[in-house]
Parts: C-alpha cells; sequence; structure tokens
C-alpha cells in the first residue's frame, strides 16, 4: 500500500499543501471552519500520518522536551516532573523523563543522548559534577533550567529553588523552643546543594541558640549504610531527643529503623522531615513535614523553558520557592 502523502490530502480537501501544513501545525488565523473539516475529513479518509520527524527537520524543532531527574524514587521529583510534562501538554510538546541516580556519569549521558536527539529544551536536577557541561550550553544558548539544586554562582542560568537553609533553620528552631538540645540530622552524602543548605540551616539554628554543634549527631550516609550509622547515634550515653531527616529516603530509613529497635515517636523521639511526603495526612504519629510547592516549582521551570524555546528575551535569575511545614 502506498504512503498517503500531503499532497494527497491536499487534492482530497481541495486546498493547497500549505494550508494543509498550516492545518497540522494549528495555525487556523486566516482558515474557514468549513476548510478545517474538509482536511480533517481527508485526514481521517486517508488515514494519513503526519511525517512528524521531517516537519521537525523543516522547523528545527522536535517539539520534545527533556527532563533529567536527579533520583526519581523521591516523590518531590515526580510532582515536580507531573507538573512540567501537564504544562507542556497543553502546549503541544512531549517530555522525556530520563533517572541520573545522582550518578554525575549517568548525568553526562542522559544531557549528550538527548541533545543529540535535538529536544528543544532540557530541565536538569543537576548533580552538580558536569560543570563544563553545564557551562557549553548556557554559553550556546541551548534553553535549559535548573531545578531544586544549585550550580556554580558563575553561570547565568534560570534555576528554581527552594528556601532550604530557611526551613530547616525555623525547623531546628521549634525543636529548641520546645527544649530539645539533642538533636540529630541525618542525611545522605553531602555532594548536592540541598543538602548542604539544610544543614548549613541545622548549624546556624544550633549555633543561634548557643547549642554545641556535636558531629557525631550528623549522620551521613548512603541509605543502605544508614541503619549501621543511626544504631551507632542511638547507642551514645546521650542519645538525641529530636531528629531532622533531611528527605524522604533518609526519613523513610529512620522510620524503618526506629521500629525495629521500638523507639516510639512523640514520646521517646521528636522528629521532622524536609520532603514532600504523599502519605503524611494518613500517619496518626506525631511527625512534621516541610512541605515544598512541587507543582508549582514545576510549572514555573516549564514556562521558563518555553519561553527559551520561543526565543523571548528575559534575563536568567534564581527563582526560590518559599516551603511550609505541617
Amino acid at each position: 500500500m502506498e504512503k498517503v502523502t500531503m499532497a494527497d490530502v491536499a487534492r482530497a480537501a481541495g486546498v493547497s499543501k500549505s494550508t494543509v501544513s498550516q492545518y497540522l501545525n494549528k495555525r487556523y488565523e486566516y482558515m474557514g471552519e468549513k476548510t478545517r473539516q474538509k482536511i480533517e475529513e481527508a485526514i481521517k479518509t486517508l488515514g494519513y500520518q503526519p511525517n512528524f520527524l521531517a516537519r521537525s527537520l523543516k522547523q528545527k524543532r522536535t517539539s520534545f522536551i527533556g527532563i533529567i531527574v536527579a533520583n526519581i524514587t523521591h516523590y518531590f521529583s515526580t510532582e515536580v516532573s507531573r507538573a512540567i510534562e501537564d504544562f507542556f501538554h497543553q502546549h503541544d510538546l512531549q517530555a522525556i523523563v530520563c533517572n541520573a541516580d545522582d550518578d554525575p556519569e549517568k548525568e553526562k549521558k542522559y544531557i549528550e543522548m538527548l541533545r543529540a536527539k535535538q529536544v528543544d529544551g532540557l530541565i536538569i536536577f543537576p548533580t552538580g559534577q558536569n560543570h563544563d557541561l553545564y557551562k557549553n550550553m548556557v554559553e550556546q544558548g541551548y534553553p535549559v533550567v535548573f531545578m531544586d539544586r544549585k550550580v556554580e554562582e558563575s553561570l547565568n542560568v534560570f534555576s528554581i529553588l527552594t528556601d532550604n537553609t530557611e526551613s530547616t533553620y525555623k525547623a531546628v528552631q521549634r525543636f529548641i523552643d520546645k527544649g530539645h538540645k539533642h538533636i540529630a540530622f541525618v542525611v545522605q552524602p553531602l555532594r548536592v546543594s540541598t543538602r548542604l543548605d539544610r544543614l548549613e540551616g541545622y548549624k546556624r539554628a544550633l549555633k543561634d541558640a548557643g547549642i554545641e554543634i556535636n558531629p557525631d549527631y550528623i549522620v551521613e550516609a548512603n541509605i543502605p549504610d544508614m541503619k549501621a550509622k543511626l544504631e551507632r547515634l542511638f547507642s551514645m550515653e546521650v542519645k538525641p531527643t529530636a531528629l531532622f531527616a533531611a528527605n524522604d529516603r533518609a526519613f523513610m530509613a529512620v522510620v524503618e529503623f526506629l521500629k525495629e529497635k521500638k523507639i516510639q515517636l512523640g514520646e521517646d523521639l521528636e522528629l521532622i522531615v524536609f520532603d514532600n511526603i504523599p502519605f503524611a495526612h494518613l500517619l496518626d504519629t506525631p511527625i512534621s513535614f516541610i512541605i515544598q510547592p512541587a507543582r508549582e516549582m514545576g510549572f514555573k521551570a516549564a514556562e521558563l523553558l518555553y519561553g527559551q524555546i520561543k526565543q523571548e528575551d528575559r534575563t536568567p535569575e534564581v527563582f526560590v520557592f518559599p516551603s511550609k511545614m505541617i
């Protein structure tokens, strides 16, 4: 069976090829309703499938964008990605989501692969380790937005963040106001800005309250190693009475450990978590959560990327969204 072409559709509808092209690109400004219906009927009758690859080469756009997530297991990342996908669906662009696993090498491969496929732009939760690659994109004027994490200050790039240091400071201050002096901080390896900024908020709150920072109360570990380090923490002579979990994965490791050791939340230990937890409202235990406005952050990132794709003239800036405690 011969392939149906745009010329066949034009003949069947009694219009020019350029009119069919305008219809396919949804440029209806100077097209009557009757013409639109004729083209639609011709496409349906002939079973015409537009050649999107050829069209993208001609337009120098693919109508695809890439999202490179640091770790898809973080619920916050899933919420943000969903918001981005929703935005671009409304603008007839498709999103490709890649999971970098907090691995700079994997992130590098995804950036290079997506750019080779000529996606129209990227939203990246950066590992912070591919400086030359980031710099190259910015210098070339390639549409890019960094989400959730900071990169080197010298890069002039659109960035979406939350107030990590300030929100953590307020959370630890809340512990202190309740009389806690032995406050632990649990975090994954301190290789990205979010974790470093949250640790900074923790330390600053203790310092401002005149409480000495005990390095033994700072638990830094990969998730598989976290249980052993928590074991050491709760084997200390002076055990923590409050604990700050720096993200949802650290929280899950902490809760699993506490359950195993029969340490009661609200009685033996008070807990605050910095992250969006989907089942937080179902918990009976007294836990506070610092919630980031993930959907708003995702929409803003998508809006900024879309503006770059449309070549709108706007100076890159950093947008900081406040989190709230529930």
